[in-house]
């Protein structure tokens, strides 16, 4: 019987959360630690970041660093995970930038309060 233990570092490294590989990289990783990447389908051969992990089809991870991109864009693995994707203006967009950005973005957008009417 060929059985593997564990030592208690394995298993409180690991945690509960699943792991996936960077298609640049190669390297496995935590799943909260890659981007989740996804055709957008409906004829269109463009790359898009699911931010929130929740959009339908096949999906392709990555680390969210400029050189896993390049690597991926070398190795031409967006075609290969996701079959009939190449175009990767969103995704470069999104790493280049980084997450930061986008918050501050939405923050600066002021806040408009309709007007109840009742203070006539």
């Amino acid at each position: 019987m060929n059985v593997r233990t564990m030592t208690v570092a394995e298993v409180l490294s690991t945690g509960s959360q699943p792991e996936r590989t960077c298609i640049g990289c190669r390297k496995k990783g935590q799943r909260s630690q890659l981007l989740r990447l996804v055709a957008e389908g409906s004829g269109s051969s463009a790359v898009l970041v699911d931010e929130r992990r929740r959009m339908a089809g096949r999906g392709a991870w990555l680390h969210p660093n400029e050189s896993c991109l390049a690597l991926a864009i070398k190795r031409r693995a967006f075609g290969r995970a996701l079959p009939g994707a190449t175009g990767t203006a969103a995704v470069e967009h999104r790493i280049t930038s980084g997450p930061a950005v986008e918050v501050a973005a939405a923050a600066a957008t002021p806040t408009v309060q309709p007007e109840s009417g009742s203070e006539i």
